[in-house]
């Protein structure tokens, strides 16, 4: 609290004359967070219509990108390192709008099963903790995610069954 009291220029204290608990503290970061994520994938939608496996490629850089850049707001946000803590129903409905775009540029090179967004998620969350834990700063596994992601949709075309595109 100290920290963050220091960030906003206030005491410790005084923070909570604006928040009820440290949890709503966490809502709150939680969703700006999320804002600052939402704000920084807007831009890699307007090319996905003309290259979206160029845009699949982007998206995963960026989101590796923005959280590598700030990782304590990626455990925050992707972690969930705080005991107790649970983003509030408003706060979670930016997190599902982001998904639902993730989602949305996947399906436009076929990929709609869930089991291959799971793997999406997973891989790039995966990425960013081995960027952060064994090379912060660097690019070593950054470099990495254009082929991840290469692979991920490799797999996912050997694996797509045409019956569930249909439904």
């Amino acid at each position: 609290m100290r920290d963050l009291g220091e960030r906003v220029g206030m005491r410790a204290q005084s923070i909570y004359s604006y928040f009820a608990s440290k949890h709503e503290i966490y809502d709150a970061m939680f969703l700006e967070g999320y804002q600052a994520f939402a704000d920084s994938m807007t831009n890699n939608g307007d090319a996905a219509a003309a290259d979206p496996i160029g845009t699949a490629r982007a998206t995963a850089r960026s989101f590796v990108e923005f959280c590598t850049s700030d990782p304590v707001r990626y455990q925050l946000l992707f972690q969930r390192t705080i005991p107790d803590f649970v983003p509030s129903p408003d706060s979670y409905a930016v997190a599902i709008q982001v998904y639902e775009q993730f989602s949305e540029q996947l399906a436009a090179i076929g990929v709609r099963d869930q089991a291959t967004l799971d793997l999406w998620t997973a891989m790039l969350t995966g990425i960013t903790d081995q960027q952060i834990s064994n090379d912060p700063g660097g690019d070593r596994w950054k470099q990495l995610v254009d082929r991840a992601v290469d692979m991920l949709l490799a797999d996912a075309r050997t694996h797509t069954n045409p019956e569930s595109e249909k439904a």
